[in-house]
């Protein structure tokens, strides 16, 4: 109803699966929609390395705001992550019903942006469940963005010579990462890069890594 969709109109159907279809509807009830395949389509809208983004839990709003963004440009994954100077707090009480809304808005995004995958986002855990992630062989390339310059290196010379299927980019919360989690997060294996001159805002700079990353990794 919300999409004024009829009988006879064509739709495009994903199994988030790398799989798309062109339907036709066939039937229209109150809760049903019944379609008939017309024809595959074969496309490939996701990037070639699978980017999770990890972030120092934020304000409700704007952690919205950045898996709008990062979904459309074409983040595999989210996992908040509780820091040292995370000011935002997630009630646990509460915390299905967050992520379950969430992953919606991932979904809403992901259909807006013609993706075959949606983005998952996952339950917060632990910083030390994230340095955790970096010794499971589950990514190939671990990095974290740290506005101090020295001793970090730009994600264009990160991607000039190698390509990465699993990277995971960890991005602080509004205060920042501390000097005793940038420490770990090296000893961890963790590569410290910089997004250039400007300080950016924590809802900010998961879109700035995203459009870098597709550039580099697409271009």
């Amino acid at each position: 109803k919300v999409m004024r969709m009829k009988v006879n109109d064509q739709v495009i159907v994903c199994d988030n699966n790398d799989n798309t279809w062109l339907c036709i509807i066939n039937i229209l009830t109150n809760d049903t929609v019944y379609l008939s395949i017309v024809d595959k389509i074969i496309e490939n809208k996701e990037l070639t390395s699978k980017v999770t983004i990890a972030q120092g839990i934020i304000y409700r709003e704007k952690m919205e705001e950045v898996i709008d963004k990062i979904t459309q440009l074409g983040a595999y994954k989210y996992i908040p992550i509780q820091m040292q100077r995370c000011t935002a707090k997630i009630n646990d009480e509460k915390m299905d019903k967050k992520i379950l809304r969430m992953n919606k808005i991932a979904k809403e995004a992901s259909e807006q942006s013609h993706r075959s995958k949606l983005l998952e986002v996952e339950r917060p855990i632990s910083f030390k469940e994230l340095l955790a992630l970096s010794k499971n062989n589950q990514y190939d390339l671990c990095l974290f963005a740290y506005e101090i310059m020295e001793n970090t290196v730009s994600l264009a010379n990160i991607f000039k010579d190698k390509k990465y299927k699993n990277i995971l980019v960890l991005v602080g919360p509004e205060g920042g990462i501390s000097e005793s989690e940038a420490m770990l997060l090296k000893e961890n294996g963790f590569v410290a890069i910089n997004l250039g001159p400007r300080i950016l805002r924590t809802e900010v700079a998961p879109t700035y890594i995203m459009a870098a990353i597709s550039s580099l990794v697409e271009g």
